[in-house]
């Protein structure tokens, strides 16, 4: 079986982003005293005592609310609900049991699962601040304070007790997708057509999505894990602390991300924005899949691709090895090819040329185009290894890296590409310099 799912759930402000980081031993989640910060489920593997499983954040529950945003959320934590095996819900020593958490254990109780009641920031402890809390009917509530980790040992040996009895199969690679762009770019309607159901929140409020969100999904017998993020605005349009730590989040997810979908508006068509975007994934050596989205919107002819094509081959100019799909993740028209794209440019990131190979195709390129001379002294290439993939980087041992000249290097770079492909992925080209040139 897979690894056990464990929901943290509980009313806003009790603490559970504090705990979910504090396990996980990374800042996954935002902790903030804004309420409604976490609004997605947050996913993130984790292991207490030789048993594995996975840990899910869930935004704090407001069962009568009647805001929009409140119940998303609240429809978020329901599918976390619905999807664990054992259920941790948070309550706040300081404040007390409140109505709110009488709410929130009668919609636990209907689960039917395994519920664990943790009862933090019982940071002095007192036994008799817990009494209050039996009152639930939900069992033994265990003191805690997730803030200074007191009492988290006990909370995970219950959690662990709860699990079912069964052998634990670990998943194997997942390539890993981060859907990156402008807010209301589309990201979350992707995320949600790419998976077959609604992981996010789809709304036309800017700043809907502010965590990286990651989703496990098997398409084909191929493993996956799509994670999808906050829009990225420009800087001096991100104000707020919540909204900033969610742009270094989305921007964490590219550098951790085997393939990044770059999503453009196709009905704004491609901004200064987008190429900022695009061009933080390139330097990240990232391959990538341009994706213009809501492609239904926009009046079409016989040559309203191609102009697209040659707008972005002029606005992306430093990355002209671009793929590009035109979709709309609305009606979901083309979004299955998504996942095939995916695979292309990371097997074409992924790709390894022999050093003979390589050298056959180098020198041919010599032949074709003198190396560049200057002051008197032309540039020898002796020869040139393949020293990484995913980008694939090449080093050119050559007489002097001074003379190897940009236009040049474009040169090469152009070669390998115009014989091995390379297409959707960076590549890197790097100089060494070796002592056999004594003119």
């Amino acid at each position: 079986m897979s690894k056990p799912l464990v929901a943290i759930v509980g009313r806003p402000n009790v603490g559970k982003s504090t705990f979910f980081n504090k396990i996980t031993g990374q800042k996954l989640s935002i902790v903030e005293d804004t309420p409604g910060v976490t609004r997605d489920r947050l996913y993130a593997d984790c292991e207490w005592c030789g048993k594995p499983f996975t840990l899910i954040d869930t935004g704090g529950i407001e069962i009568k609310s009647t805001d929009e945003m409140w119940t998303h959320i609240k429809k978020q934590a329901e599918i976390a609900i619905e999807t664990a095996q054992v259920i941790i819900f948070f309550c706040d020593a300081k404040t007390g049991l409140t109505a709110s958490d009488y709410d929130v254990a009668t919609m636990l109780r209907r689960s039917g699962k395994p519920i664990v009641l943790a009862v933090n920031k019982l940071d002095n402890y007192k036994e008799e601040v817990l009494f209050d809390f039996y009152e639930l009917g939900l069992g033994t509530p265990i003191g805690i304070s997730a803030e200074q980790a007191k009492g988290l040992g006990d909370l995970l040996d219950e959690v662990c007790a709860n699990f079912p009895q069964g052998d634990v199969e670990e998943d194997g690679e997942r390539l890993k997708i981060a859907i990156v762009g402008k807010p209301n770019a589309g990201k979350s309607s992707l995320t949600n057509k790419l998976l077959g159901y609604d992981r996010t929140i789809v709304s036309s409020i800017a700043g809907t999505t502010r965590d990286a969100i990651d989703t496990p999904i098997e398409v084909d017998g191929k493993k996956y894990t799509i994670i999808d993020t906050a829009g990225i605005r420009k800087k001096r349009s991100v104000e707020d602390g919540v909204e900033y730590y969610s742009v270094l989040r989305s921007l964490g997810a590219i550098r951790r991300a085997d393939v990044c979908l770059i999503v453009i508006d196709a009905s704004e068509g491609i901004t200064e924005q987008d190429v900022k975007i695009a061009g933080y994934v390139h330097e990240q050596g990232k391959p990538s899949v341009i994706v213009m989205n809501k492609w239904d919107k926009i009046e079409k002819d016989t040559h309203t691709i191609n102009e697209f094509e040659k707008k972005l081959q002029v606005d992306l100019a430093f990355m002209d090895y671009f793929k590009s799909i035109y979709i709309s993740a609305q009606t979901g028209k083309r979004a299955n090819k998504v996942f095939d794209l995916c695979n292309e440019v990371y097997e074409n990131a992924s790709k390894r040329i022999t050093t003979g190979l390589l050298n056959d195709i180098v020198n041919d390129a010599i032949r074709a185009t003198e190396p560049p001379a200057k002051n008197g002294r032309r540039l020898k290439i002796y020869y040139a290894v393949q020293d990484g993939t995913c980008p694939p980087t090449f080093i050119f041992f050559v007489n002097n890296s001074d003379l190897m000249h940009f236009s040049y290097k474009r040169y090469l770079e152009n070669k390998l590409r115009s014989t091995f492909g390379f297409e959707g992925t960076p590549i890197r080209l790097f100089t060494r310099e070796k002592n056999e040139d004594n003119e």
